[in-house]
């Protein structure tokens, strides 16, 4: 495979990456009743779960709807050392989900003491200017296990599936 084609491929993978991310970022906004549920426990107190379906997701534990916060299934990571996407963790912060993205307006910004001048560019140029590179790393949110803690502490309560190994495909900035 030459250079071009194997840049092209690696290209349309980021943007179809993006779509689904930016598809799958809607998900608080639907009701949970609208997917399938069936629960699951947690092996800590007050552990009774609720295993949802949301678009392009296998059932994932619920920890809240809005912002979501779903908690991939332990027995997952049986399955072999890349987790799949449609079992990766999904953590967000914002109430505000976007349902989409212009390409062309939305501006990401680079500044601060180690950027050295201020930059900017938009998502547009991100897809269309530069090298996509794929590599294998871990992800892994900072209140993985919380539901472990003792003496409780506050935030979702945790097990040990806010974690994830994936293949990420995106551009060195």
């Amino acid at each position: 495979m030459n250079n071009d084609h194997h840049a092209n491929r690696l290209r349309r993978r980021l943007i179809a990456g993006g779509a689904s991310a930016l598809a799958s970022a809607g998900l608080g906004m639907l009701s949970r009743s609208a997917f399938a549920q069936t629960t699951g426990e947690l092996p800590f107190a007050n552990g009774k779960r609720n295993l949802v379906a949301y678009p392009e997701k296998r059932p994932l534990i619920v920890l809240t709807s809005r912002p979501p916060q779903l908690e991939t299934p332990f027995e997952v990571f049986n399955d072999g050392l890349i987790t799949p996407n449609d079992a990766f963790f999904v953590r967000y912060h914002n109430a505000g989900i976007p349902t989409s993205i212009d390409g062309d307006k939305h501006v990401i910004k680079i500044g601060g003491n180690a950027a050295g001048k201020p930059y900017e560019l938009t998502l547009s140029q991100l897809r269309t200017e530069f090298k996509p590179v794929e590599m294998v790393a871990v992800n892994q949110c900072s209140g993985n296990s919380r539901g472990f803690f003792n003496p409780r502490v506050t935030g979702g309560q945790l097990a040990n599936g806010a974690m994830g190994n994936a293949r990420w495909v995106g551009v060195p900035l």
